[in-house]
């Protein structure tokens, strides 16, 4: 299993500003820890999200020369995608999504078909600065609104951003509602409609119920998934504010119960923790 860690998930909500020498006191800590991807910062409007403001500063502060982890960036728009692919140090392009029409519009002001022709636009930026956009189906198991949800939905978008030849895709349970059941379900049918793609997984949960959403995406044989230490950060449209990313902690915990290998530097990644309870 490899692990995305979503510092940047885990701060952009936090009403306190984190200095910039933190941020990347933090994020140097956590490149050491061995995770696959590290969701650092977004370039999106300050005013939407304050926190995210200095992630280029940020981005020239990181020590980039001992670490394999590859650096993952979101973006909410064309012009977000236009500034991330300008540094060479970022590998992936993030960008949500939804399958809910009414989420998307709230999220970044677009009809779903507005954002699917940014989508195409983007891909055609990240082909031509050799980057990998990696497209986040937010609302992907189900939400609050009453728009129309079904697991053939998800395929119905997965197989239009297949047909753009993008790679990455990533169901999320936005507002974490998701029951394991349904989170085996969905992969099961994605697994099946698409078996030669590897999708990845962005849960959030109420505390104590990430162990066994993990073991529902290993059971239905997702081999990337995302956390975020302490389980800090998840969507401010979720309607429990205790519901969160999954804690990386548990992640790695319940993946050891399991026999799966993650490869992470278990003692860096004990530091990291410490790290973040100082400063987040």
């Amino acid at each position: 299993m490899t692990i995305t860690e979503c510092p940047r998930d885990a701060m952009q909500g936090l009403t306190r500003f984190i200095p910039t020498a933190d941020k990347i006191r933090y994020l140097n800590a956590l490149l050491q820890v061995g995770f696959d991807t590290l969701d650092f910062g977004s370039f999106v409007s300050p005013k939407a999200v304050p926190q995210m403001q200095d992630t280029a500063d940020v981005l020239a502060g990181l020590d980039l020369t001992n670490t394999q982890t590859k650096l993952l960036a979101i973006v909410a728009n064309q012009r977000g995608a236009e500034q991330a692919v300008g540094y060479e140090a970022i590998r992936y392009v993030g960008f949500p999504l939804s399958v809910s029409e009414t989420f998307q519009q709230r999220n970044t002001n677009k009809s779903i078909q507005e954002a699917l022709t940014d989508v195409a636009a983007m891909q055609r930026l990240c082909q031509d600065a050799d980057k990998e956009l990696v497209v986040y189906l937010s609302m992907g198991f189900g939400n609050p609104y009453g728009d129309a949800y079904s697991p053939e939905l998800v395929i119905e978008y997965t197989n239009r951003l297949a047909d753009l030849a993008i790679r990455h895709i990533v169901p999320s349970d936005t507002v974490g509602t998701a029951t394991p059941d349904a989170i085996e379900t969905l992969f099961n049918h994605l697994a099946d409609a698409f078996p030669h793609y590897s999708f990845g997984a962005h849960l959030h949960a109420l505390p104590g119920e990430a162990p066994a959403k993990v073991r529902a995406a290993v059971q239905a044989g997702v081999r990337r998934i995302d956390g975020a230490i302490g389980g800090l950060g998840g969507c401010p449209m979720a309607a429990d504010s205790l519901t969160g990313n999954l804690p990386t902690e548990e992640i790695v915990a319940t993946l050891g119960t399991l026999g799966v290998r993650t490869g992470l530097d278990m003692a860096a990644f004990a530091a990291a923790v410490q790290l973040s309870h100082e400063l987040l």
